[in-house]
């Protein structure tokens, strides 16, 4: 409408201006008006014409306000988040490494349930691959697990201390991501792999580099570690991949949380930063969410969901074994030799 408006405006100014010079030229030939009498109402047009333009403007921008308040009154309609005064604060360094979904239930909008009953435990260095169709869930849990919504029912456990009564802040301490997207900001390379982290010295940024493969890459860059990584930046996807698991080594939290990290890249990619994940994992409590059914063929546990429900779980082997839902789809991906 906005768009409309303008031309709209101008084409009925013109229309006015073809309707004085064909009327004022049959009066002139009919010797009922002089020459000077149409370029007077020429004038009166354009007089007439110009509040109808400003008109027109303020229009548009009545309609951008109305498009920018539906928003702002619809973030305004959010709930406020819990209060967190009495939240308790557990260290990281205390953390002795299981995880625990307790009966969880949640959806993004009353009366629509995505996870309607889901229970699992995750030890202290295990990799739990979560696998599935898309929206049956799997990223709704990660939400749930760094506490970015809370749970309707059931709980989510640190250690045995639910999620609920600890601050975001705290749950976020716990976690590293590395996402599907990759999430650089401008700044130099070294700057974008120290993030938010306190205390990171050179070094530590460099062992990073060289456990993921990327420090002889940086090196050949004319400025090195001071790159300023923006638009001329030629980095591939998957060099960009490795700079956000080099800064997940160096936030060297307790648990990790990989989603979908290989998707964008192809399979010789894949395998280094697979290795460079296996690097990262080590030690860590993972969870893995992965529609390539290839890269977590080695993990402890496989939880297969579907419509929000865990409908099996198990090892690779296990699941392949019992030819349900997990085996259809491992065999759609890859065909028998």
């Amino acid at each position: 409408m906005s768009g409309m408006m303008q031309p709209l405006m101008g084409f009925v100014g013109n229309l006015g201006y073809v309707a004085v010079c064909v009327a004022g030229a049959v009066l002139t030939m009919n010797n009922m008006a002089e020459f000077s009498v149409i370029v007077a109402f020429m004038l009166y047009i354009r007089l007439f014409t110009q509040p109808l333009s400003q008109l027109a403007q303020a229009a548009t921008s009545l309609q951008s306000a109305a498009a920018a308040s539906e928003r702002v009154f619809n973030f305004l309609k959010e709930e406020e988040m819990t209060n967190e005064a009495g939240a308790k604060l557990v260290r990281t360094s205390d953390f002795k490494g299981s995880v625990e979904f307790d009966h969880v239930k949640f959806g993004y909008d009353q009366g629509h349930t995505i996870i309607h009953d889901f229970s699992a435990v995750a030890k202290k260095g295990q990799k739990i691959a979560i696998v599935g169709p898309t929206g049956a869930g799997k990223t709704t849990m990660v939400n749930l697990l760094m506490r970015f919504y809370d749970t309707w029912s059931g709980e989510i456990r640190i250690d045995g201390h639910p999620i609920n009564e600890m601050t975001r802040e705290n749950v976020h301490d716990y976690f590293c991501m590395v996402l599907q997207d990759t999430w650089l900001f401008e700044g130099t390379i070294k700057e974008n792999i120290i993030y938010s982290k306190k205390g990171v010295t050179d070094e530590m940024v460099i062992q990073a580099c060289k456990a993921v493969g990327l420090h002889h890459f940086i090196k050949t860059l004319p400025q090195g570690y001071d790159t300023i990584l923006n638009d001329q930046a030629n980095l591939s996807a998957g060099q960009k991949q490795l700079i956000t698991i080099a800064r997940a080594m160096v936030e060297d939290a307790p648990m990790l949380i990989l989603d979908e990290a290989t998707s964008s890249v192809d399979t010789r990619t894949e395998e280094l930063i697979q290795k460079a994940m296996d690097k990262l994992m080590a030690g860590r409590t993972s969870f893995v969410i992965a529609h390539r059914l290839s890269t977590i063929r080695n993990a402890d546990l496989i939880l297969v969901m579907k419509d929000g429900d865990i409908i099996e779980k198990g090892t690779h082997q296990q699941l392949l074994d019992q030819k349900g839902f997990y085996a259809d789809l491992y065999n759609s991906q890859f065909e028998m030799a």
